[in-house]
């Protein structure tokens, strides 16, 4: 691999953002819509994929950048390019609250996978995948569906989840057991399995869903402790039914959206 080499900071709490530093000719690339602010120097471009491969022709690069519309992704990312004779800085956002987990890929054998949706910015260089899950059922239980994302390379890439966040190392055949929901990221050694909670009463009344993910060791995972689709769950459950009631909700919400 040949990934820019990048410097960083992260700030902020519950809603953090990442600033990262560029030298000259250094290059980040980021989701569509992640970008905070950026200072002047700084040239943004639309490309096809991750820019992981740009030498390998048009073709090459419509089946990468069509790979990512599996996960639910655009066809395009943006890179930030630092055009400039000194050091630039150029921040990304969290999409909700949560943590930016900083992962440098070459601490990790060179790849990370993780939940769809979760990859915010990464140096330029690192690949931005899919990852089938080789099992059926892990596909069509694992709450993150069948297709989960791949980060390949040497570099520094982010990944954003919700609540808090907590990294867990499993020694060889330490097993751990999570909601499925709750799984963030794991190393490529971990081995992920889906299985059915155990007894009619708890699957049915226990709260907790019909299945669990079941983690194998060794390797690293990143649990979250507030999934997005838990957090809007509990808000769109909380909004008011009636029609009163109803009306007097949006009208908050459009004024506190300024419109």
């Amino acid at each position: 691999m040949n990934n820019h080499e990048i410097d960083y900071k992260i700030y902020g709490d519950d809603m953090q953002f990442v600033e990262v530093e560029l030298d000259p000719s250094e290059t980040v690339v980021a989701e569509a819509g992640a970008l905070m602010m950026m200072e002047d120097g700084i040239s943004m471009e639309t490309i096809f994929g991750d820019g992981s491969s740009q030498g390998s022709g048009l073709m090459g690069k419509l089946f990468n950048a069509g790979k990512r519309m599996l996960t639910g992704e655009s066809l395009f990312m943006t890179t930030f390019t630092n055009d400039g004779s000194g050091k630039k800085h150029v921040s990304f956002a969290s999409p909700y609250p949560g943590k930016i987990i900083p992962m440098d890929l070459s601490e990790y054998d060179g790849k990370v996978v993780c939940q769809k949706d979760a990859f915010l910015a990464a140096a330029k260089g690192v690949s931005v995948g899919i990852e089938l899950q080789r099992k059926l059922g892990t596909g069509f239980f694992g709450g993150e569906g069948f297709i989960m994302q791949k980060l390949e390379g040497d570099g520094m890439a982010f990944v954003h989840a919700g609540g808090t966040i907590h990294e867990k190392t499993l020694q060889p055949g330490e097993v751990l057991r999570v909601d499925t929901g709750c799984l963030v990221a794991m190393t490529r050694d971990v081995d992920y399995s889906i299985e059915m909670v155990k007894g009619v009463k708890t699957a049915l009344f226990g709260g907790e869903g019909l299945f669990f993910a079941t983690l194998r060791g060794p390797g690293a995972v990143w649990i979250q402790s507030l999934p997005f689709s838990r957090l809007a769950s509990r808000v769109f459950a909380a909004i008011p039914q009636s029609k009163d009631e109803g009306s007097m909700a949006k009208g908050l919400f459009n004024l506190f959206d300024g419109d």
